[in-house]
């Protein structure tokens, strides 16, 4: 594992939904210097950025409105540094959610969030596999099958989705009743349906791997 320079810090943001700080303390058993915080000043300076989520989207997104983080957490979601969205972190990148449809999303990304479908069970609780769409940084090193563990009843379908691959965002899909997006990687700007800080050894490997990422970021100057 590589090491921030002095100074250097991943930003978990905080606003005050969920159990944030679980990310935050897989970070540190990584020996990340991961920070939880609502500084905007922080969040903006970071060499890295994660966003957790869970619970409702639109509850998700009024509570980030609410603590005055969302241009913040857009501005670095675009501006090419390291950025991991988690569950419903990953799911607010998007424009909107079925889930709640009166809610607008942080719209980094085209497409909608979508109910999974009638006939399985809801929510999705537990192990599933994760399969890479493509090489990426993300899942890199990690051997397949790669499993992971999903909490939601909501997953992202991005704009234009016909089938599998056909949208370059998509790192990985998997299937509960229909097939979804479940890590998506577009530059820096990384997200997983599923919780990494909750699947074992391979949710470290993908953590350590952003890490990484916002080392390589920091020798770069982003």
């Amino acid at each position: 594992m590589l090491s921030l320079n002095a100074g250097g810090v991943i930003a978990v943001v905080d606003y005050g939904i969920g159990n944030l700080r679980s990310a935050q303390k897989a970070l540190e058993h990584l020996g990340a210097p991961a920070v939880l915080t609502a500084d905007t000043g922080v969040i903006r300076s970071a060499s890295g950025v994660v966003l957790p989520g869970v619970g409702a989207f639109g509850a998700c997104m009024d509570a980030l409105r609410g603590a005055r983080l969302e241009d913040a957490v857009r501005e670095t979601a675009s501006d090419g540094r390291p950025f991991l969205g988690i569950c419903v972190g990953m799911q607010m990148l998007y424009e909107g959610s079925d889930e709640s449809p009166g809610s607008a999303g942080l719209c980094v990304l085209a497409g909608r969030v979508r109910r999974l479908p009638d006939g399985v069970k809801l929510p999705q609780m537990g192990w599933n596999t994760v399969e890479p769409a493509r090489p990426s940084g993300l899942l890199a090193g990690l051997t397949s099958p790669v499993w992971c563990y999903f909490v939601h009843s909501y997953a992202v379908i991005p704009d234009g989705t016909e089938g599998p691959g056909s949208n370059d965002e998509v790192a990985a899909w998997t299937d509960h009743g229909v097939r979804f997006a479940s890590a998506i990687e577009c530059g820096a700007l990384w997200a997983t349906q599923f919780h990494p800080e909750k699947s074992s050894v391979t949710g470290l490997a993908i953590l350590a791997n952003f890490v990484d990422a916002c080392v390589q970021g920091q020798e770069r100057g982003a």
